[in-house]
């Protein structure tokens, strides 16, 4: 994993990676786009390597959403083509198999909250800020903004956010149903990795499995949700950790836990 616009830390079995333009708040630009695709496409292939992810941004921000200065003069054939690498590294975010936790540390524009609201939550420090802006500049969230926002916050207030595109504190964003935890920024990242660890020593392919489950419940009805539930169930029973669970339970002990 050798990226210019991301800085990985590898905690494992935590994987912390950084959006790093820091001098343009951590805008997206076609390098970015290209190593996001790169970063979650490897996980998806290697996924028994971790089993958390944390996405933050350098200094004081997280994501001023794409780099506008990138896109100035460019011809609508290369705006197109440099989208189709960010809509194939959004496609293989969301096909991340295991958690990703967001760690807004500040700003959080346009692409910046679509990355966010990508993540399977969102803790963020008090003095971050988030805005869907993308029609300020006539465009629209074109990064599952659409999708993941109202799934977040409902429809009404994802209209209302959208169409005016105004800015919102990590409080609000708490409010709403976008943030799952509101932070000190100096005790943000302490915060996500406690979350991290505790993901960390649950039975990896059970949270995988049920975070396919979990993602699938948002366009299936009930009966089919359960289906599909019930699948993901069954594929663990046969699996090591399954025995060792049940065999740590009844010793009074913590599991050791293999992914198998």
């Amino acid at each position: 994993m050798n990226f210019t616009t991301l800085k990985i830390d590898k905690q494992q079995p935590i994987l912390i990676v950084t959006l790093n333009r820091p001098q343009v708040k951590n805008a997206i630009n076609i390098e970015m786009m290209r190593e996001l695709r790169q970063l979650w496409q490897g996980i998806h292939t290697n996924p028994d390597e971790w089993r958390c992810v944390i996405l933050t941004g350098s200094e004081n921000a997280f994501c001023a959403g794409a780099d506008l200065k990138e896109r100035k003069d460019m011809t609508l054939r290369v705006w197109k083509a440099q989208h189709v690498v960010l809509e194939q590294a959004m496609l293989a975010m969301v096909d991340c198999p295991i958690p990703i936790i967001a760690a807004v540390n500040g700003a959080a524009y346009g692409g910046g909250l679509e990355l966010a609201l990508a993540c399977d939550f969102i803790y963020a420090a008090k003095t971050a800020v988030f805005a869907q802006s993308e029609v300020k500049i006539g465009i629209m969230p074109a990064a599952l903004g659409t999708q993941h926002l109202p799934r977040a916050c409902g429809l009404r207030r994802a209209k209302e956010l959208s169409f005016t595109a105004d800015s919102f504190s990590a409080s609000e964003g708490y409010d709403w149903g976008i943030v799952n935890k509101v932070c000190e920024p100096t005790e943000l990242m302490e915060t996500v990795l406690l979350t991290a660890n505790k993901i960390c020593q649950n039975a990896p392919l059970a949270v995988r499995q049920a975070k396919k489950s979990l993602n699938v419940s948002q366009h299936l009805d009930i009966k089919s949700g359960y289906s599909f539930e019930l699948e993901a169930y069954n594929c663990l029973l046969p699996t090591k950790d399954r025995e060792e669970g049940i065999q740590a339970f009844n010793d009074k002990r913590k599991p050791e836990f293999v992914g198998e």
